[in-house]
């Protein structure tokens, strides 16, 4: 009887067939990572790759959240620190620290956090509408929230978030290119 209870009550494991099922029941994927207590979670499609905490080239003028640039084989990458662009306190780097390499709309950012945690799959089930607040509250960047038994996963939309107007990551020709057009 006791096998039989703990057979019932381990979770399932996860077979190919079982991930397909989830993929077309409108699953998705998503890296998520850690910046202070809170675990956020981005789209798998849009991350190109994880790296340790690399140098970066200070650029003068450029707004705080804006780390500075890495030489990516060849790619000159804008990385921003999110502890600064979501005005949390300031933490050590250290061996945990990643950047997240980010391919976004053939623009390639780079983003350090303070953790990498999983790559999970969300079933519909488990994904929330982002919370509506009135005022000065900003979750525009907020897709959703995944609900995981005790956890919550702060879903972002990255490429809104690096591509708006405050993150200064559209170059001037971009901005020229656009108003010739």
């Amino acid at each position: 009887m006791e096998a039989m209870q703990a057979t019932q009550s381990a979770p399932a494991q996860e077979t190919p067939a079982t991930a397909a099922a989830e993929r077309e029941a409108g699953a998705r994927e998503f890296l998520t990572f850690t910046l202070g207590e809170e675990e956020y979670g981005v789209d798998i499609l849009k991350v190109q790759e994880i790296r340790g905490c690399d140098a970066v080239t200070r650029l003068p003028e450029s707004p705080d959240f804006i780390k500075g640039v890495i030489n990516l084989r060849g790619i000159i990458v804008p990385i921003v620190d999110m502890r600064v662009k979501f005005r949390l306190p300031q933490a050590e780097y250290n061996e945990f620290t990643v950047m997240i390499i980010l391919n976004l709309d053939d623009r390639v950012v780079g983003m350090v956090v303070d953790s990498v945690s999983d790559v999970m799959m969300l079933g519909a089930d488990k994904l929330r509408e982002p919370p509506e607040f009135g005022g000065n509250f900003d979750t525009r960047f907020i897709t959703g929230l995944g609900a995981l038994d005790d956890r919550m996963l702060i879903l972002l939309d990255i490429e809104r978030l690096m591509h708006s107007e405050e993150m200064a990551l559209v170059s001037a020709t971009d901005d020229v290119a656009q108003a010739d057009d």
